[in-house]
């Protein structure tokens, strides 16, 4: 059996264990990728082992609320755990959201651990042309 050595993941392992798995009051962080696709910006969350109705996702005003919770798995009574590396708990990531983004619009999908949230861009903010209007003569402004 070929095995692989990692020094920091003993360490990772060893902090983790010391803080305890996140609570609603104190959660840990989801790690995220956040690009521009086109017209809309796209965030996706790292939550695997989460199921769909353990998510939540919350706009108020312009901050963006993920918030999900991996629970441990329903053991019998005759199962004996021997090693648990995955993290559980509560995992949360907040995002100040632009005034140019469309917060009424915003759809997410959850697929093979992965959360993607679309947010577009609001149509005020997209660039547009500005017609300049050519006058015939000379105008006063009174008052």
């Amino acid at each position: 059996m070929l095995m692989r050595t990692d020094p920091f993941r003993e360490l990772d392992r060893l902090a983790q264990h010391l803080v305890g798995p996140g609570t609603w009051s104190r959660p840990s962080p989801m790690p995220m990728d956040a690009y521009r696709e086109g017209d809309t910006y796209v965030v996706a969350f790292d939550i695997p082992g989460v199921t769909a109705d353990a998510i939540d996702i919350d706009v108020e005003r312009n901050m963006l609320t993920v918030k999900a919770e991996r629970r441990p798995a329903a053991n019998a009574d005759d199962v004996q755990l021997e090693l648990s590396e995955r993290p559980l708990g509560v995992f949360s990531r907040q995002l100040v959201l632009a005034d140019t983004l469309d917060t009424e619009h915003i759809q997410a999908d959850y697929e093979a651990g992965v959360l993607t949230v679309r947010i577009p861009i609001a149509e005020r903010a997209k660039p547009r042309k500005v017609s300049i209007g050519v006058g015939s003569g000379r105008k006063e402004i009174s008052g």
